[in-house]
């Protein structure tokens, strides 16, 4: 089973985006800051998730910092990482990809959309019925 985990402050936000990501097959794991996201993910850990979602805005470090800190180990080199915001200025998208986002969900985030973009950057993935 795919690991993901969803950074996001509002728990109303995280808990659907996790509920979506559970029905179609994924173990998520889920943190509310960019600080808490770095605790589970720190290097003597050995949680490796296979996608990250990450909202942009967040009190303490943004997405944005976040993404490059995550980006800073070679472990997650790799990993796809998607901005989850209600922000569509086109700046901060090219900001979020310069430090190595991948794709850009606006919220609110439909299933289906939701999986369309997974299925862009896990192209192996096969959706849970």
């Amino acid at each position: 089973m795919l690991k993901a985990m969803i950074v996001e402050d509002s728990p109303t936000v995280l808990m659907t985006i996790k509920l979506m990501m559970t029905s179609i097959g994924f173990e998520v794991s889920t943190a509310e800051s960019a600080e808490d996201a770095l605790l589970l993910l720190a290097p003597n850990s050995d949680y490796q998730p296979d996608l990250i979602i990450t909202d942009l805005q967040m009190p303490g470090d943004d997405g944005i910092t976040l993404i490059t800190k995550i980006k800073a180990h070679d472990v997650f080199k790799n990993t796809p990482i998607l901005i989850l915001t209600s922000d569509t200025e086109k700046t901060e998208r090219q900001k979020a990809k310069d430090a190595g986002a991948v794709g850009w969900l606006v919220k609110p985030i439909a299933q289906a959309r939701l999986l369309d973009i997974i299925k862009k950057v896990l192209p192996n993935f096969t959706a849970r019925k």
